[in-house]
């Protein structure tokens, strides 16, 4: 084993090793800030487009769209559309949807509980690399 290189471990081999690139699919949709903002949003009720769009700060009709569309994809946001002029269509969470709403939640509370120390690691490092 070459220098740098770490056993890894049982667990982490078995979470991995033949399921790699699907995993690595789905932890990347889950790692990506509008769909934690977005099934963090939908937690407390369905929404309709237009009420994400404003409730999500930044995000653009197109980016909000394909947000939507490949959350629905995976399962965790389920469409509806109700037969009004003009049609209404509203966004909740699926089961699946719930289910990783709490840990998304934890991750965005840990991040909050954490940005003073990430700031200071930040600026110590900005220090240091500056030398």
């Amino acid at each position: 084993m070459g220098p740098g290189h770490t056993n890894m471990t049982a667990e982490a081999d078995e979470l991995f090793h033949e399921e790699c690139p699907k995993v690595s699919r789905v932890l990347a949709r889950l790692g990506d800030k509008w769909t934690v903002l977005i099934v963090v949003l939908l937690r407390e009720r369905a929404f309709r487009f237009n009420e994400i769009k404003r409730a999500v700060s930044g995000i653009s009709q197109q980016m909000l769209t394909r947000t939507l569309r490949n959350l629905e994809r995976d399962g965790l946001v389920s469409r509806t559309i109700y037969p009004t002029s003009p049609p209404q269509v509203e966004y909740a969470l699926t089961d699946l949807g719930r289910s990783l709403s709490a840990p998304v939640l934890a991750l965005g509370e840990w991040a909050k509980a954490n940005l003073g120390a990430i700031d200071e690691a930040q600026a110590r490092f900005d220090r240091e690399s500056a030398k």
